[in-house]
């Protein structure tokens, strides 16, 4: 990698900062310096290492990837696009050879199961684990050693007060997706469920269509659950879509309907205006935790887009209006109410 000056790197970091946010102990850190030239630091009048934003990221993504199994030889030349591909999987090739696992299958419901029984004996790649008439006798009969990949229910008619029940069902089963075919639902249910990994289907359904939406469900696979996302600290912070103001006054406006989402995401999103200054106001005065006050600004600069994206959802099914931005937007970015 090519030598970077100082002042090109913006915020610097010495090796203890770096060591505590990316969780590469310090020799470590000048044991791949050295040997594979991961990064390649300035130095300070007196020596130090002084490390900018990107080797952060770098290393960060590095540490993630041999922790997950990588040679730091394998990883150590790569860009940061590189790294992060690497990452998300897209730059591994398919894993080569042998048969796929057949898909274990757990079905719930009379009539669901026994169209399966004799559709799945023939439909290659899915093996059924089990079929109950009903969820009680699921309850009494099913045993924890027996591990699906998927389970499957039948369910004619479907309301909110169950998608509790149904998630339990899931978990005792001990699969790690479902798919529930139903005739009667609203679309809040099922959207309720997709946010518990849940596929809906309306029925009906064919037996063969079933084999097959089981198949791409599981993937061949159960379903690893997901890593935490990275905060990349190059990536730039979001400009804020509320001012505090505009949030208080969120916060004081009565909705259409006896709910407390509108005031409890307002104060949620001003708590986090309040800290993600203060990370920020903690990185530019304390040289020694620069790097690990950068991340908190950045992470949670994150967590408050997001939150405002949900304010601003609420907000319109609510009928609290908004200005869109660039029609009557604040100086700083910001978004006003009506």
């Amino acid at each position: 990698m090519a030598d970077q000056d100082t002042a090109s790197l913006g915020h610097t970091y010495r090796i203890g900062a770096v060591s505590r946010l990316t969780g590469v102990p310090a020799d470590t850190l000048r044991v791949w310096e050295r040997r594979y030239g991961v990064v390649c630091p300035v130095r300070s009048d007196s020596g130090a290492r002084l490390y900018g934003q990107n080797d952060v990221s770098r290393l960060t993504l590095i540490k993630r990837l041999v922790d997950r199994g990588d040679a730091i030889s394998s990883v150590a030349s790569l860009s940061l696009d590189q790294l992060r591909a690497r990452i998300r999987g897209t730059d591994l090739p398919e894993k080569p050879g042998g048969p796929l696992l057949p898909c274990r299958v757990l079905v719930i419901g009379r009539s669901l199961a026994d169209r399966l029984r004799s559709t799945a004996s023939a439909f290659q790649g899915i093996e059924l684990a089990g079929c109950y008439d009903s969820r009680e006798t699921f309850i009494q009969d099913h045993r924890p050693d027996v591990a699906p990949d998927l389970v499957v229910f039948e369910c004619p008619t479907l309301h909110g007060d169950q998608v509790r029940e149904i998630a339990e069902l899931v978990s005792r089963s001990g699969a790690s997706g479902a798919i529930l075919v139903y005739r009667f639902a609203n679309r809040g249910t099922i959207e309720r469920l997709a946010s518990r990994r849940v596929l809906a289907k309306r029925a009906p359904v064919d037996p063969e269509e079933l084999c097959r939406l089981c198949l791409t469900q599981r993937g061949g696979a159960p379903v690893a659950s997901p890593e935490p996302p990275d905060v990349d600290l190059l990536f730039p912070i979001s400009p804020r879509r509320f001012t505090d103001v505009d949030l208080l006054r969120i916060a004081t406006t009565s909705t259409s309907v006896r709910c407390e989402c509108p005031r409890h995401l307002a104060d949620l999103v001003l708590a986090l205006n309040a800290f993600e200054t203060y990370s920020e106001e903690c990185e530019l005065r304390n040289a020694d935790d620069a790097a690990l006050h950068a991340y908190l600004h950045a992470a949670t600069a994150q967590a408050r887009s997001m939150m405002e994206a949900a304010l601003t959802r609420v907000a319109a099914a609510e009928g609290i209006e908004l200005d869109v931005r660039g029609e009557k937007s604040e100086p700083d970015g910001s978004m006003a109410l009506k």
